[in-house]
């Protein structure tokens, strides 16, 4: 694959990742959004189907993912960093969510950071920006 067109496509998938996040309100449905924007230092936590919530939690999670596994395949062209960026997000999925909707059940008796931080990485691609460096370094080393 040419040169430009490979950094094109990167650019139109970054690009993606933005509009994931500019129409999230209206594509998964997530009360916290609204919750962590005011003031939920003196507010309750509103009302949440907690299924719901995981299952367009997964959604987001899985397009932020494949969108992820793209950039870094076309960027570094290796299938060994597609299968290890695969099993690491899939393996933080399974370990992010769990751990969330154990704090969503408690109300986030223990405070709301932790879970805010949580929630974070599961709708936001920041493993991108985290395994992307990392994988370059390797790269590079090599």
């Amino acid at each position: 694959m040419r040169r430009q067109l490979k950094y094109i496509l990167i650019i139109g998938l970054v690009l993606l990742l933005f509009l994931i996040r500019a129409y999230e309100k209206k594509l998964f449905y997530d009360p916290l959004i609204v919750y962590f924007q005011n003031d939920y230092l003196y507010t309750t936590i509103p009302e949440i189907n907690i299924w719901k919530l995981v299952v367009d939690l997964l959604f987001r999670f899985v397009l932020n993912s494949l969108i992820t596994l793209a950039i870094i395949y076309l960027f570094f062209n290796e299938i060994k960093f597609v299968k290890f960026t695969g099993f690491f997000l899939m393996t933080s999925f399974i370990v992010l969510i769990v751990v969330f909707v154990v704090l969503l059940r408690a109300q986030f008796e223990q405070g709301y950071l932790f879970p805010f931080y949580i929630r974070r990485f599961l709708v936001h691609p920041l493993f991108l920006l985290i395994l992307f460096p990392a994988l370059y370094y390797y790269k590079t080393k090599k």
